[in-house]
C-alpha cells in the first residue's frame, strides 16, 4: 500500500496584449457596466486597516447577487460565444475526441486481476462503469450514472470506485452537476444488482472494505440542521455492514469518539483498512502534505473503542508510507530536501533511526515509490519535467535505471503490493501521449496494457520542446517549459499562453492534452511555468512558496513572462496567463503587480480572496498552506497575497476572463465574483472583463465531456483573441 492523503486544488490561465486587440473590442462589447450589491466593509487586522469592497456578493443566496452573477454570466458567455474561431477549435476537439474508439481511466486492479475502470466513447459524455478479469479479458458494462439518474434533471457521474480483495461487491461514488457531493450505491458483480441502501452526504468518500468483504469503512459529513453550519466540519468515519440501514452504522474515528488525539472540526478523518499488513490506519487530513496518522492491529475493528497508537505526527515530516508485514517504508524530506526513503519497524517504528533505502539525489528530486514482492521501485524528477525509473531489488544494495520504452516527463507508479511481483508503469510527455505498461523483471521488458485505444496526430508530429531555467527576481532559476511548432521565429511576435499553479507542493509534470496543444497549431508558444510553491525541485521549493514566502510565486511567473519577451519568443501584447483554483493568487496577484506585461488573463475557479477564505466552508483546511487571520504574521501574509485587494483604483487592467462554478466546494464562488466586481469597479483600460458562473459546475471534476471541451475553447480563445491572432478577431 503506498498512500497519500491530502487535499488539493488547480487549474490554468492566460496572459495577452493591450494594443492588438482594441480594435477588436469596439466589436464585440463588453459585459454589461451594471453594479453589483455593494456594501464596503472596513476591518482592522492587527492594526491594518482593509477595506472590502464588496463584502455583500458573500451572500450568494441574496436575490440581488443572483441576478448580478447571472446578468454577468449571461454576456460573458455571449461574448466568449462570438469570439470568432472559438467553434472551430470545439470542433477540432471533437475530432480528436473520434480518432479514438475508447479512453480509459481511473483504472483499479483487484488482487484477483479484476480491472474495474472508466470508459469514454466519442458518444459518451462521461464514464461509464466496465470491468474486466485480467489485461485481455471480456470487457463488461457494470454500471452508467447518466442512464440511472437520468429523470433527476441533474448531470451525474462516478468520481471513484473501490472494490474487495476478490472483486465481488464495489463501492462506486457518485455527485452531480460538480458539486463533489458524493452518494454511495454498493453493487453484487456477478449480478450487476445493487443493494438498496444509499449513503449521502459522503464529500470525502474512499470507502476501505474489510477483509472478508462484508463491510467498509466510509467518511461522512455531519446533516445540516441548522443556518451558517460548516457542512465540512467535524465529518466522521462509520463501519457500514453490507445490507443494513447507514442510520444504524457505527462511529469508528471522529473528533467526538477520540477527544483525545486532538481533532480539530475542520479536519477530515478516514481510516484504511490494510488488508495486507493487517493493520487499520487513522488518517486525519488537512492539506499538509506531513501525514498525522494512528493506527491498530485489524482485529480491534470488533473494539467498542479502538485504541489507537499514533504511527505519525507532523514533526515527523513523513509524505507517503507503504507497510509490509514487519516494515514501514517512510517517503519524507527531512534533512534531505528533494526526498529520501527511509525503513523502520511497523511494530515499533523508530523513525529517528530509521534505515536509509534510498538516499537524496542532490540533482533529481525523488518523486514515487512502490513496493512488490521481488523489489523497490522509484522514480526520480529532473526539474519535474525529465523523469527516470529505477528497481533496487530485494537485498541488493544497488538500484538499476531501467530502459523506458520512450522518454518520459512523467512517470505514474501501480502495484499490488509487498505480496506480487506486478508493476505497472504510466508514462506521458508534453508531446507524447499516455501509455500504459507492465514490467516483468525476469525479463526486463515492457509490455504495453494501455486500455485506452491509440490515435494519431500528425499536428503535432513536429513540436519542439525546450526545458529552460530562467533567473527570478532573486536570482534563483525558475523551470520553464516551453512547447511550439518546428521553425517558430523569435520575432516577438508569438502569441504565448503561460500556465502555473504553485501551492501545495504539487509539481505540473509533463502532460498530453490534444485540446490545449492547438494554442501551437495556431503557431502559438505554450508555456508551464514551475513557480515556487509548487514541488518540481523538492520540499524547499515549496515552503519557499507559501504563507510569508507566497510572493516568490507570483514574481516567478512575472519573471518567465519577462525572460520570454527579452530573448524575443514573444512581445508586448502578446502574452496570456492562465491559472485555476490555488493558481487564482498567482495570476491574480501578477495582473495587479504588472498589468502591463500581460494582454490577458485567466483564473478558472480562482482563489481570488484568500484573506477571507476561513469564513468559507473548505478554508479552514487550508490553512496550513496559506495561513490565518488569527496569526499576525500570517494574516499579513495573507492581505499580501490577495489579489482582490490588491486592485487598485483607475489601473489600466488587460483583458480578464473570472470564472466559477456554483457548486464548488473547493474555491466557494464569491472569492472569483468578488475580484470580478472590483476589477470592474477599478479598471480605467476598455479592455473586457468577464465574469462566467456555471450553475451546473463546481471545482472542475465531474464535467461533461462537451463542457470540458467549451471550457478550454473559452480559454484558448479569450486567449488568442487578446494577443491579436488573426483568426480569432471579430469582423
Amino acid at each position: 500500500m503506498t498512500t497519500k492523503h491530502s487535499i488539493a486544488l488547480f487549474t490554468a490561465l492566460i496572459l495577452l496584449a493591450p494594443i492588438m486587440a482594441a480594435g477588436a473590442e469596439q466589436n464585440i462589447p463588453p459585459a454589461r457596466r451594471s453594479l453589483p450589491p455593494s456594501s464596503p466593509v472596513v476591518e482592522e487586522y492587527f492594526g491594518t486597516k482593509v477595506t472590502d469592497n464588496f463584502r455583500s456578493l458573500e451572500n450568494l443566496k441574496n436575490a440581488e447577487v443572483q441576478k448580478w452573477i447571472k446578468e454577468q454570466s449571461d454576456n460573458a458567455k455571449s461574448t466568449l460565444q462570438r469570439i470568432p474561431g472559438r467553434t472551430s477549435l470545439i470542433e477540432k476537439m471533437q475530432d480528436f475526441d473520434k480518432r479514438k474508439a475508447s479512453k480509459v481511466y481511473n483504472l483499479t486492479i483487484t488482487d484477483s486481476n479484476r480491472y474495474f475502470y472508466l470508459k469514454q466513447t466519442p458518444t459518451d459524455e462521461t464514464g461509464k462503469l466496465f470491468f474486466r478479469d485480467t489485461f485481455k479479458g471480456k470487457e463488461t458494462l457494470l454500471f452508467d450514472a447518466r442512464a440511472f439518474f437520468a429523470s433527476s434533471g441533474k448531470e451525474y457521474v462516478i468520481n471513484g470506485v473501490s472494490s474487495t480483495e476478490n472483486g465481488s461487491k464495489i463501492v462506486i461514488s457518485v455527485s452531480a452537476n460538480g458539486s463533489e457531493d458524493s452518494i454511495l450505491l454498493i453493487m453484487d458483480v456477478a449480478s450487476k444488482k445493487l443493494y438498496p441502501e444509499r449513503i449521502d452526504r459522503c464529500r470525502f468518500a474512499s470507502p476501505s472494505w474489510v477483509k472478508d468483504g462484508s463491510a467498509f469503512l466510509y467518511n461522512r459529513l455531519q446533516p445540516l440542521d441548522h443556518p451558517g453550519q460548516n457542512p465540512q466540519y467535524d465529518s466522521k468515519t462509520f463501519l457500514h455492514h453490507i445490507g443494513s440501514n447507514p442510520s444504524s452504522d457505527r462511529e469508528i474515528f471522529s473528533k467526538a469518539t477520540n477527544p483525545e488525539l486532538h481533532i480539530r472540526s475542520e479536519d477530515i478523518p478516514s481510516v484504511d483498512f490494510d488488508r495486507k499488513s493487517g493493520y487499520l490506519f487513522a488518517i486525519v487530513s488537512n492539506v499538509d502534505p506531513r501525514l498525522t496518522i494512528y493506527y491498530a492491529p485489524a482485529a480491534m475493528l470488533q473494539e467498542k473503542k479502538i485504541p489507537w497508537k499514533k504511527l505519525f505526527a507532523p514533526e515527523d515530516d513523513v509524505h507517503d508510507f507503504a507497510a509490509t508485514k514487519d516494515e514501514l517504508y517512510l517517503y519524507t524530506p527531512k534533512n534531505a530536501s528533494r526526498f529520501k526513503v527511509v525503513k523502520t519497524s511497523l511494530r515499533n517504528p523508530d523513525i529517528g533511526n530509521a534505515i536509509t533505502v534510498v538516499p537524496e539525489d542532490q540533482q533529481a528530486m525523488l518523486t514515487s515509490f512502490a513496493l512488490t514482492r521481488d523489489a523497490l521501485y522509484y522514480t526520480q524528477s529532473l526539474n519535474g519535467v525529465e523523469a527516470k525509473l529505477f528497481r533496487k531489488a530485494s537485498g541488493d544494495g544497488k538500484a538499476r535505471e531501467l530502459t523506458l520504452p520512450f522518454k518520459a516527463g512523467t512517470i505514474g507508479l501501480t502495484s499490488k503490493g509487498f505480496l506480487f511481483s506486478d508493476l505497472w508503469v504510466v508514462i506521458a510527455g508534453w508531446s507524447n501521449d499516455y501509455r500504459r505498461y507492465r514490467f516483468d523483471a525476469a525479463k526486463n521488458a515492457f509490455s504495453m496494457e494501455t486500455l485506452s485505444s491509440p490515435a494519431e496526430y500528425p499536428e503535432y508530429r513536429d513540436l519542439v520542446v525546450e526545458e529552460l531555467m530562467i533567473p527570478s527576481h532573486d536570482g534563483v532559476l525558475v523551470p520553464l517549459s516551453l512547447v511550439y511548432k518546428k521553425g517558430l521565429v523569435k520575432n516577438s511576435k508569438n502569441p504565448t499562453l503561460i500556465y502555473g499553479y504553485g501551492a501545495y507542493g504539487k509539481s505540473i509534470t509533463p502532460f498530453f492534452s490534444s485540446g490545449m496543444l492547438l494554442w501551437t497549431d495556431k503557431g502559438g508558444i505554450l508555456a508551464f511555468a514551475h513557480v515556487r510553491g509548487g514541488g518540481e525541485c523538492g520540499d524547499t521549493w515549496h515552503s519557499e512558496g507559501m504563507k510569508t514566502t507566497k510572493p516568490n510565486s507570483w514574481k516567478d511567473l512575472i519573471s518567465c513572462a519577462e525572460y520570454l519577451e527579452k530573448k524575443g519568443y514573444t512581445g508586448p501584447g502578446k502574452i496570456t496567463i492562465n491559472g485555476a483554483s490555488a493558481g487564482g493568487i498567482l495570476v491574480g496577484k501578477a495582473l495587479t503587480e504588472r498589468p502591463d506585461l500581460f494582454a490577458a488573463v485567466i483564473a478558472q475557479v480562482g482563489a481570488m480572496n484568500p484573506l477571507r477564505g476561513e469564513e468559507s466552508p473548505n478554508g479552514p483546511v487550508n490553512v496550513p498552506e496559506f495561513g490565518s487571520v488569527k496569526n499576525r504574521e500570517e494574516c499579513m501574509a495573507l492581505i499580501a497575497m490577495d489579489p482582490y485587494l490588491s486592485i487598485r483604483d483607475h489601473a489600466a487592467y488587460p483583458a480578464t476572463l473570472v470564472t466559477t462554478g456554483l457548486n464548488d466546494p473547493r474555491v466557494i464562488a464569491w472569492q472569483p465574483a468578488k475580484f470580478a466586481a472590483r476589477l470592474k469597479q477599478a479598471n480605467s483600460s476598455n479592455k473586457p472583463i468577464l465574469f462566467f458562473a456555471d450553475d451546473k459546475a463546481g471545482h472542475g471534476m465531474g464535467n461533461s465531456k462537451t463542457k470540458e471541451f467549451e471550457t478550454l475553447a473559452d480559454v484558448l480563445s479569450f486567449g488568442l483573441w487578446q494577443t491579436g491572432h488573426p483568426e480569432f478577431q471579430p469582423k
